[in-house]
């Protein structure tokens, strides 16, 4: 049901690929992805289908309440996040099992879709770094990729939606990311945001590349932004 569903969906893109033979065809694999549009889940399905893999997202508990979208994206083996509640770790433990299993798992560490105006990653979660942090003791890769074009299809803030005529969609995926720096450190707050920042900007990297711009310092964060906005306010 969900390829029935996803391979049209992600035909309204016309997809180019950068560096897709770095998605092994065995073996457990972290994808971390930047988010930019509610297209993305299907047009990131996809492509890492069409590079001989079977997707597992983690994705937010909320959608699983969705009756038929409940249906598809748990029987496609998705993950459920359980935000600030006792059952937050649980999909950090599931997601551990299935890299252990030889599944690829596909994070957008942002936990949404940025709110950057100008699309590029937001300050991320550091669940990615945990995730990161069990595949260099586990010797599981851990790829960074960015995709661009999808919000020119479907702006998921303001709402356009604009499938014709059919635009460019490009990802960029990376060599296998090299953590080694980070082996052997005790797992504090301080390694978790340093990891995660370390993976969000090879991430930001990738997208300035695929955008042929520089890409800006330091990640957008909503706090920040709302906190000035409020000072200028007053």
């Amino acid at each position: 049901m969900t390829a029935v569903v996803f391979y049209p969906i992600a035909w309204l893109g016309k997809t180019t690929m950068n560096g897709a033979e770095n998605i092994r065809r065995s073996g457990g694999i972290l994808l971390v992805m930047n988010h930019i549009s509610h297209l993305d889940p299907p047009m990131d399905a996809v492509f890492v289908h069409r590079n001989g893999r079977v997707p597992r997202f983690l994705a937010k508990a909320s959608l699983f309440r969705v009756p038929v979208f409940k249906r598809m994206i748990s029987g496609a083996g998705s993950i459920p996040v359980y935000r600030e509640s006792a059952s937050a770790g649980d999909s950090l433990v599931a997601a551990r099992e299935a890299l252990d299993n030889g599944k690829l798992i596909v994070i957008y560490p942002e936990g949404t879709i940025t709110k950057d105006p100008d699309g590029w990653p937001m300050r991320s979660r550091t669940g990615v770094a945990r995730l990161a942090v069990h595949c260099l003791e586990n010797d599981v890769p851990v790829i960074t990729a960015a995709r661009w074009g999808t919000r020119d299809i479907l702006h998921s803030y303001t709402k356009k939606f604009r499938p014709f005529p059919r635009k460019k969609v490009t990802f960029d995926v990376s060599e296998p990311v090299d953590l080694s720096r980070f082996k052997g450190r005790e797992l504090d707050n301080d390694l978790l945001r340093e990891v995660t920042d370390f993976l969000m900007t090879r991430v930001r990297e990738q997208l300035a590349g695929l955008r042929d711009e520089p890409a800006p310092d330091g990640f957008y964060s909503p706090a920040r932004a709302k906190k000035k906005s409020a000072g200028t306010d007053g």
